[in-house]
C-alpha cells in the first residue's frame, strides 16, 4: 500500500480513503494518516471489527488490469472470507443471502432492471429491491457464481453496489445527492448562457443579424450544450443502457431519445447552416429532469419506511471492559462473552443478561410499557432498552441483527419487499406504457414529418418527454410506503404492502380472546364481602410471586398495606398469614375446607357463581370464618367492545376463536357484544390452522392473535395481525404488529387500510389523465419540448408529494385522553 501510495507524486494520502490529506490535518511521525474525522472513525471500526484486510484487497484491485466498470471497482473484498462472515448469512437450501445498498435508484422502474438480473446471469436465485431506501436483498449459489461477480453486474447496469449499514447508507445517500446537486448547478449554468445566445438568435430573426454573428451564436451554443449532453445526462443514460442489457423497457428510453433527437438535429441544422437549432430547449430540458429527479428523491427518501429509525435507537458504541479498563468500541466489534458497561441514560447495545448492579430500565421501544421497570444480576436486558438508574455491567449473549430488536426489523424489512396485487397491476402497466409511448412516437413523427418536417421532430420530442411513466410507475408503491411509514410513526409495523389492499374491505376477522380481547393477565375482577380484607389480603399476598398473589397485591396500593405479615405457603393451595392480631386463610376452596374452616352456604353460592362466569373464587377466612369471596380473571381491554361495534358497524363479520374453556369465552363474547354462534372456546392449535383454512377458502380472512398457539394461523391468514405484548413466534408469523396496547390501533389500521387504497386510486387515475391529456397535446402539436420539460417532473412530485402528504395513519382521537 505505501509503495502505490508513493507513485503519487509527494502526496499524503488517507489511510483509509486514499484520497489526498490537507496539509493541516498531517501528523508527522504518525502510522496512519486521515483526511477528516470521519475516516478515521471509519478505520478504527474496520480494524477493530477484524476487517483490516479490506485496505490490501483494495489495493490489489487498484492495481489490477481488470476492466473498468461503471465505478471502476472490481469488489474482489465482497469474496473475502471474513467480509462474508460479516454480511453474508445462509438459508436452509443453501443460497446466500446479503443486503445491499445500490447507488443510483430512484424511482420504480430501477426496481424493475434490478429485479429482472436474476434472469439474465446464472446463479442468482432471486434479488428484491426496496426503492424508498434503495435497498436491495439478493440470493444467490455461490457454487455457481461468486458475489463479487454480482456487484459487478449491478455495477456495470448503473447500480454500485455497497454492503448496507443503516446510517452509512444514509451518508451515502447524502452524497449522492451533492454529486446529483453539482449535475444540477453545471446543466443550471449551461442552460442559462445558451439561452441568453438563443435571445440573441430570436431578436435576429426580427431585427436581422450578421450572418458571422448567427454562426458564431449557433457555434458556442453547440459547444456549450455539450457537457450538458455528455455528463449531465449521464444519469438517464446509464439507465436506459441498462434496460437494454436486462432486455426491459425503462422510463430513461424516452427521455434519453428525446434529448439525443433534439441534440442531434440542432448539431446537423447548426453543420449545414439553416434550420432550427434545439440547444436550449435541450438544455433547459435536462436542467428540469434533473431538477425533478433530485426533489423526487428527496420526497421518496422522506416517504421511506419508518422503521430504519428505530435503528438510530440503538448505539453506534459501546462501553466493553477489558481487563479492569472500560474502552469505548464499535458496537459491530462486540461479540458473545464480552463485559459491558451501562452508564445511566445509555441505550443497552446488545442483547445480554445483567453481571453486576441494580437500575431501572426503560423498555418501551420493545414492550411500549412506560413505567420503568426494576433489574438485577440476571435479569435479561435487550438491545434499545435505556438505563435509567445506575450503572450496570452486562454479559453479551446476542449482538447485531441476532437481537431481538435486530429480529423484529428483519421480519418487518423482508417482508415489506412484498407487492400487493395492485402494486403488480401498475408495475405492468408501466411497463406496457413504454412501449406504447415509443410507438406513439414513431407515429407522431411520421405524420408530422409529412405535415411539416422542422416541427416533426419538436413535436415527437415533447411526446417522449412529456410521457414518461414516472408518475404511473410511483402513484402505487411510493403511497405504500408512504401509508407505511406513517402507520409505525402511529405505533402500527406493518410488514409488507400486500397486507393493506385485504384490510381496505370489509371481510371476515377471526380474534384470539385471551391477550387479545383480554388484557392476558390474571387480576381481581370481582369481590364479595367486606372491602375492609382487601388491604389485608393485598399485604400478605404481596410476600407471594404465585399468579394469583400478584394479581391479589396489586388490587390495592402498597401504600394502602397494613403493618409487618408473617406468612406461611402451602403449593397448590393457598397461604396462612398473620397481621397483627388477625389470622387470614386464603386459597382455594379446596384449601379452606382441608384447614378445617366451614364455608357457610351463602359463600358456596357465591364461589359457583363466580365460575359459572369463567372465574377463579378465591376464598378468604379471617380468624376461622370465611369472610370474603375474591374473583379473579382476565379482564376484557377497556376499548374491546367499542373496537369490535365499531367494525361489525362497518361490514366486518367479527368471530372469537380461543383455547379457553367454552363457558369463559361465550361470557366474554357476551360482555363485548358478539352472538354466541360467533364465539367457540376450546380451540387447539390445529383447531385454529383448520378454522383460517376453511375459511380462507371462502374469501380473505384476518386473523389477530398474540399467543405461540396463534403463531400458525396468523401465518396461514390473508393477513395475520401480532398485538402488542405477544409472544415472538407470534409476531414472527404476524403480518402487522400492534405496538401500543388494546384494540383501539386495530380499528386505526383498517381506517388507514382504507384511506391508502383511495389514495392509490387517486394517483392512478390522476397519472392515467395526465398521460392522456399530455400526450394529446403532444402529439396535436400545442406543446414545446420546454413544456413537456417542466410538466414531466411536475407530474412525479405532483404524486409523490400526495402520498407523502396524505394523512393516512393519522394521530388517533384518543391519545390526548390518556387511552392507549
Amino acid at each position: 500500500m505505501a509503495d502505490r501510495r508513493q507513485t503519487r507524486s509527494e502526496e499524503v494520502l488517507c489511510s483509509h480513503c486514499d484520497l489526498p490529506v490537507p496539509a493541516g490535518l498531517v501528523e508527522e511521525g504518525a502510522e496512519h494518516q486521515f483526511c477528516c474525522g470521519g475516516c478515521r472513525l471509519a478505520f478504527k471500526v474496520i480494524n477493530d471489527a477484524g476487517l483490516d484486510g479490506y485496505y490490501g484487497l483494495r489495493d490489489r484491485i487498484a492495481d489490477s488490469a481488470e476492466p473498468a466498470h461503471t465505478s471502476g471497482r472490481g469488489y474482489r473484498e465482497f469474496d473475502d472470507p471474513a467480509f462474508q462472515e460479516l454480511y453474508v448469512r445462509r438459508t436452509a437450501a443453501g443460497l446466500a443471502v446479503m443486503d445491499l445498498y445500490l447507488e443510483g435508484v430512484h424511482c420504480a422502474a430501477c426496481v424493475w432492471l434490478v429485479e429482472k438480473v436474476p434472469e439474465v446471469l446464472d446463479g442468482i436465485a432471486e434479488i428484491r429491491l426496496d426503492m424508498g431506501r434503495s435497498l436491495a436483498r439478493v440470493q444467490w449459489d455461490p457454487e455457481q457464481i461468486s458475489l463479487s461477480r454480482v456487484a459487478r453486474f449491478l455495477d456495470s447496469i448503473g447500480y454500485p453496489p455497497h454492503p448496507y449499514r443503516g446510517v452509512a447508507a444514509q451518508e451515502m445517500a447524502r452524497r449522492q445527492d451533492r454529486a446529483l446537486l453539482l449535475r444540477i448547478g453545471v446543466a443550471g449554468a449551461v442552460a442559462g448562457n445558451v439561452m441568453l445566445m438563443a435571445i440573441a438568435l430570436y431578436g435576429g430573426r426580427f431585427h436581422g443579424m450578421a450572418l458571422e454573428y448567427r454562426d458564431l451564436f449557433r457555434w458556442a451554443s453547440l459547444f456549450l450544450t455539450l457537457p450538458a449532453v455528455l455528463w449531465c445526462a449521464q444519469v438517464f443514460y446509464v439507465g436506459s443502457i441498462g434496460a437494454f442489457r436486462t432486455r426491459s423497457l425503462h422510463m430513461d428510453i424516452p427521455i434519453t431519445l428525446g434529448i439525443w433527437a433534439s441534440f442531434l438535429h440542432g448539431a446537423w441544422n447548426t453543420f449545414r447552416g439553416s434550420g432550427e437549432v434545439y440547444f436550449d430547449s435541450v438544455t433547459a430540458l435536462i436542467f428540469l429532469l434533473l431538477v425533478g429527479r433530485y426533489l423526487q428523491r428527496r420526497q421518496q427518501r422522506a416517504a421511506a419506511d419508518a422503521t430504519l429509525l428505530l435503528f438510530s435507537l440503538t448505539p453506534s458504541s459501546a462501553r466493553r471492559v477489558e481487563g479492569g479498563e472500560v474502552r469505548e468500541v464499535a458496537v459491530e466489534s462486540l461479540k458473545p462473552g464480552d463485559l459491558v458497561e451501562l452508564l445511566p441514560g445509555e441505550s443497552v447495545p446488545a442483547d445480554g443478561l445483567i453481571a453486576s448492579g441494580e437500575s431501572t430500565l426503560d423498555r418501551s421501544l420493545l414492550t411500549g410499557e412506560s413505567r420503568p421497570e426494576p433489574a438485577g444480576p440476571g435479569s435479561p436486558v435487550h438491545a434499545g432498552t435505556v438505563n435509567l438508574g445506575s450503572p450496570l455491567r452486562m454479559e453479551v449473549r446476542t449482538v447485531g441483527e441476532d437481537t431481538r430488536l435486530g429480529h423484529l426489523m428483519q421480519l418487518v424489512e423482508e417482508a415489506s419487499r412484498r407487492r400487493a396485487p395492485v402494486v403488480q397491476l401498475a408495475d405492468r402497466l408501466s411497463g406496457f406504457f413504454v412501449g406504447a409511448v415509443l410507438g406513439l412516437a414513431l407515429l407522431t413523427f411520421i405524420i408530422w414529418f409529412f405535415l411539416d418536417p422542422a416541427g416533426a421532430i419538436d413535436h415527437t420530442v415533447a411526446l417522449l418527454i412529456v410521457s414518461c411513466p414516472c408518475a404511473l410507475g410511483l402513484a402505487t408503491p411510493l403511497a405504500v410506503a408512504a401509508a407505511i411509514g406513517r402507520a409505525a410513526r402511529q405505533g402500527i409495523l406493518i410488514k409488507g404492502g400486500d397486507a393493506l389492499e385485504p384490510l381496505a374491505k370489509p371481510s371476515r376477522m377471526i380474534l384470539d380472546k385471551t391477550g387479545t380481547v383480554t388484557e392476558g393477565r390474571m387480576a381481581l375482577i370481582s369481590w364479595w364481602g367486606d372491602p375492609e380484607l382487601k388491604a389485608l389480603v393485598a399485604a400478605a399476598e404481596s410476600r407471594s410471586t404465585h399468579p394469583v398473589a400478584l394479581a391479589l397485591a396489586a388490587a390495592v396500593p402498597v401504600e394502602d398495606y397494613p403493618g409487618p405479615v408473617e406468612i406461611r405457603e402451602t403449593t397448590g393451595g393457598g397461604l396462612d398469614a398473620r397481621i397483627g392480631e388477625r389470622q387470614l386463610l386464603i386459597g382455594s376452596p379446596g384449601f379452606i375446607d382441608a384447614s378445617g374452616c366451614p364455608i357457610p352456604p351463602q359463600v358456596r353460592d357465591t364461589i359457583l357463581e363466580m365460575a359459572s362466569q369463567g372465574l377463579t373464587p378465591v376464598v378468604v377466612a379471617v380468624d376461622g370464618t370465611s369472610a370474603a369471596v375474591a374473583g379473579l380473571g382476565d379482564p376484557i381491554r377497556e376499548d374491546s367492545a367499542e373496537v369490535l361495534d365499531q367494525l361489525r358497524r362497518k361490514g366486518w363479520k367479527v368471530e372469537l376463536l380461543s383455547g379457553d374453556h367454552p363457558e369463559v369465552v361465550q361470557s366474554v363474547a357476551a360482555r363485548v357484544g358478539l352472538e354466541p354462534g360467533l364465539a367457540r372456546g376450546g380451540a387447539s392449535p390445529e383447531d385454529k390452522v383448520a378454522a383460517v383454512e376453511s375459511a380462507t377458502a371462502e374469501g380473505p380472512i384476518i386473523m389477530v392473535g398474540d399467543g405461540v398457539n396463534d403463531a400458525a394461523a396468523l401465518a396461514l391468514a390473508t393477513v395475520g395481525i401480532g398485538v402488542h405484548g405477544g409472544a415472538e413466534a407470534a409476531l414472527a408469523a404476524a403480518d402487522i404488529y400492534l405496538v401500543e396496547p388494546g384494540l383501539e390501533p386495530l380499528s386505526r389500521l383498517v381506517e388507514g387500510a382504507g384511506r391508502t387504497m383511495k389514495l392509490i386510486r387517486r394517483n392512478l387515475a390522476f397519472s392515467l389523465a395526465y398521460n392522456a391529456v399530455a400526450m394529446s397535446l403532444a402529439m396535436a402539436g400545442l406543446m414545446s419540448p420546454l413544456l413537456a420539460a417542466v410538466l414531466m417532473p411536475a407530474s412525479s412530485i405532483i404524486v409523490v408529494v400526495s402520498s407523502y402528504r396524505c394523512r393516512t395513519f393519522g394521530p388517533h382521537k384518543h391519545r390526548s385522553k390518556g387511552v392507549s
